[in-house]
Parts: C-alpha cells; structure tokens; sequence
C-alpha cells in the first residue's frame, strides 16, 4: 500500500481516485492491483474504468450515496497486498531505424550531440512501462526513456506522421498507432499493428505492461510486414510478475 489516496467525485456518476503526483512503475502497479479487486467486488456496478499516470476514475451506472461508496473503496484498498499482483507482460517490437523511416534521427543527432548509433542504442536497452492508452486508439504512454534522449516537440508539428512510426517527444517515447498529425521526433519505424478492431482486445498490450524495442533491418521489417499481412507473425512476450 502506498500514501493516503484522494476520492473526489467525478461528474454525476463517478469517482476519481489520486495517488502521489509523479510517474512511477510502483504507483501504476498498485492502480492496476486496486482497479482488479474493484472489478472483482463491484464490476457490475460500474462501466468504464479510466486509467493515468497517478489516476483511477471509476464511471457508475449509478451513485446513490457517494460518501457511501467511497467508504467502500477506502475499505477495499486497505485490504490490499502483495497478493493483489497481476500478471503483465513484456512484448518485445521490432523497430527498423532506417533513416527511410527514421527521418529525424540525423537532425536529432545534432541536437543532442550524440551519435545516431547512441540514440539508437540507448532506445533499445529499456524495458519501458505501458503507463495507460489515450490520444489515439492504441497510443501508449510509455516511461523510462533515458535522459539523454529527452528532447522538446517539434515547433512546427508534422500534418501526417506514417502509422506505426516509432518518435521521441519531451520525456516520452511511443508509437503512432495510425497516420495522424504528431509533433514528436521520429526515429523508426515498426511494422506492427497496435489497435486492431477485429481482435477480442484491439490494443494487445494494457497498463502495467511493459515493451522493449528490437532493432530489425529493413529487410527484416519487410518480411516481418508480410508475415503480419498474411496472419503468420506471433508477437513476442514473455509474462512478468512484481
């Protein structure tokens, strides 16, 4: 259990539940252990669970009494422990860093006043933690990006960033789902599909989760393309425990 949570209520049938104000693997982890206790007690009671960096909202059907009911909640958290953990996993996504589809990797070379080989390298060898799933259908918000590669959105944002493209903005890393405008910088490119409407789960990874990027040539990305398009290619992952 971490500090003393905040219950707020959220419009006329919600709750909005604040942990500590800062990006952390431990509070992510202890928001998803509470919301699947949540669904275990009171699933039926609620519709739509959304998830932030150090946020839980809870959408109702219906709230009689709200001081009741965060009551309940207070009650069902501190019965949290260790044994609350869920199963995540680790996906593993191959990335081509081509210039072809990493074509800000040379001006942020220059910026950074490293090596395109660094950035590259220093992408690669973290294990990032899926914090939640917004902006767009499919688009995680991933921590963990190492320092040195932090750098400010593009002052002139560009109007069609190519689905799938792999980019760094501020202190975020993450992945376009589809073509869409987009401000970050972009320094690869993954053949693989983040949200797909046809599958029971459209977004195959969930908060808590965690993602490494593998470095794959482009002729290994155009076979990894066509195995995708055929329905051959198995996605990488191992599962991971607290």
């Amino acid at each position: 259990m971490l500090n003393t949570l905040e219950y707020k209520t959220f419009g006329d049938k919600g709750i909005l539940i604040v942990w500590e104000e800062k990006i952390s693997p431990v509070i992510i982890n202890n928001i998803n252990a509470f919301k699947s206790v949540i669904v275990k007690n009171k699933g039926n009671q609620i519709s739509d669970f959304i998830i932030g960096y150090n946020s839980l909202v809870l959408k109702y059907n219906e709230i009689i009494n709200f001081q009741a009911e965060i009551q309940e909640l207070k009650i069902i958290y501190n019965e949290l422990d260790n044994q609350n953990s869920i199963a995540k996993n680790l996906w593993k996504i191959p990335v081509c860093y081509d210039l072809e589809y990493g074509f800000d990797l040379s001006n942020m070379s220059k910026e950074l006043r490293i090596s395109k080989e660094e950035i590259i390298e220093k992408h690669n060898s973290v294990a990032y933690t899926v914090y939640f799933i917004g902006f767009l259908p499919g688009f995680l918000y991933l921590g963990g990006l190492d320092h040195t590669l932090e750098l400010n959105r593009k002052s002139t944002p560009l109007l069609k960033v190519p689905k799938g493209s792999v980019a760094i903005g501020g202190k975020q890393t993450g992945i376009y789902p589809q073509e869409s405008a987009g401000g970050w910088h972009i320094i690869g490119k993954t053949p693989i599909n983040f949200f797909n409407l046809e599958n029971d789960f459209p977004c195959f990874a969930k908060s808590g989760d965690q993602l490494k990027f593998e470095s794959v040539s482009k002729q290994e990305f155009k076979k990894i393309e066509l195995e995708i398009s055929l329905g051959t290619y198995e996605l990488s992952k191992t599962e991971i425990h607290d």
